[in-house]
C-alpha cells in the first residue's frame, strides 16, 4: 500500500484537494476532521482540565482555546501532548483498515506533516500550494482572522518554499480548480504507473 502524505500552509487550498483525491476513489485520513471529533467527545475532558473554561457543555469552544494557546508555545505544547497521540492512534487504525482492505494508495491529510516529523512515514509527500497573494485573499476570506492571527499560525508552520523544496509532488491550485483536479489524476497516473513497474 503506498501511503500519500496530503500538506500545505493555511489558505493553500489542502482541504479542497483532499476532497478530489476522494472523488477519485482513494481514502483519505483527515487529521483536522479527527481533531475535531476529538473536541466534541474524546479529548474535551482532558482540555478542560488543562484549560479550564475552554469548553462548553462538553464541547471544546474552539475560540476560547485558540485564544489560551495561539500565542503561548507551553500551552500549544501541552494541548499537543493531549491531542497528537490520540490522532496519532486514528491514523495508525486507518491504515491499518486500509491495509486489511487492500487498498493500493491512501492518504494521510497533515497539515503540519514536515513541522512534526510525520513526513518520514509516509511514501512520498504532495505539497498543495499557491501565490502568497492568493492564500493571504482566501484567508481574509474566514471568520475571525486577522493579519496578526494569521501571522501567529504562519510563524508555527515551515515556510513554502522549503515545502516546496522538500516534497516529491506539488499541486498548484492558484489555477482553479480544473487545473488542481488535473495535478490530482497526474499524480495518481504516476503512481500507478510506477506501481506498474515493479
Amino acid at each position: 500500500m503506498f501511503v500519500l502524505g496530503l500538506t500545505g500552509s493555511i489558505g493553500m487550498g489542502k482541504s479542497t484537494t483532499a476532497a478530489m483525491f476522494r472523488a477519485e476513489g482513494i481514502e483519505v485520513h483527515d487529521s483536522d476532521a479527527i481533531v475535531h471529533a476529538l473536541y466534541k467527545g474524546a479529548a474535551a475532558v482532558a482540555i478542560e482540565a488543562a484549560f479550564p473554561g475552554t469548553t462548553r457543555e462538553g464541547v471544546v469552544d474552539r475560540g476560547l482555546l485558540a485564544a489560551k494557546v495561539l500565542d503561548n508555545p507551553a500551552a500549544l505544547a501541552r494541548l499537543e501532548a493531549i491531542v497528537h497521540p490520540l490522532v496519532a492512534e486514528s491514523r495508525h487504525a486507518f491504515l491499518a483498515e486500509a491495509a486489511k482492505r487492500g487498498a493500493q494508495i491512501v492518504v494521510l491529510d497533515i497539515p503540519l506533516l514536515f513541522e512534526t516529523g510525520l513526513d518520514r512515514q509516509v511514501d512520498a509527500v504532495v505539497l498543495v500550494t499557491a501565490p502568497e497573494t492568493v492564500q493571504k485573499a482566501r484567508v481574509s476570506q474566514r471568520p475571525d482572522m486577522t493579519p496578526e492571527r494569521l501571522a501567529v499560525i504562519l510563524g508555527r508552520q515551515m515556510g513554502d518554499a522549503e515545502k516546496r523544496a522538500r516534497a516529491h509532488f506539488i499541486i498548484d491550485t492558484g489555477r482553479g480548480l480544473a487545473s488542481a483536479q488535473r495535478q490530482v489524476r497526474g499524480i495518481l497516473r504516476a503512481l500507478a504507473g510506477a506501481k506498474n513497474k515493479l
